[in-house]
């Protein structure tokens, strides 16, 4: 996770420097000072919400638990199918992929599955032979 987050920040540090009108501003993301780490920080009260959220989960009956897992996991089924339709917005995310499959087709592609696999190869292929071929791949990818 921290790895994805620290990939979106750079992107978003290199697209409003780059292309100031696609400029992103993060404000949900908490500013931990590495000098008031382990006082009040905005990290520290996420991470007991955390655990008080756990504590509570664990102290419900098996029933109950049971019951809130099936209701996420349909809630996430929802959700999956929605964005498949095309229903849901598109997020940051693949806004950020847009930009940087214009840019680096290949980072884009690499970004967007996860894995270095065949979609990376041909993107890296497509982008060293002819860069417009590249761009077009990496646009389909990304927003498939």
């Amino acid at each position: 996770m921290k790895k994805i987050l620290t990939h979106l920040l750079l992107i978003t540090v290199f697209t409003s420097v780059l292309l100031p009108s696609f400029a992103i501003t993060v404000t949900s993301l908490p500013v931990v000072d590495p000098a008031t780490a382990g006082k009040d920080s905005a990290a520290s009260l996420t991470k007991e919400k955390i655990d008080e959220a756990m504590k509570d989960f664990k102290s419900l009956s098996r029933h109950d638990r049971k019951a809130r897992i099936s209701d996420a996991k349909k809630t996430l089924k929802k959700y999956k199918a929605d964005q498949r339709a095309g229903k849901a917005e598109p997020s940051t995310n693949t806004v950020l992929l847009v930009i940087l499959a214009i840019l680096l087709p290949p980072l884009a592609v690499y970004l967007h599955e996860g894995v270095i696999n065949g979609k990376f190869w041909l993107s890296i292929l497509l982008t060293l032979l002819f860069w417009i071929p590249g761009v077009i791949y990496a646009l389909i990818v990304v927003l498939s």
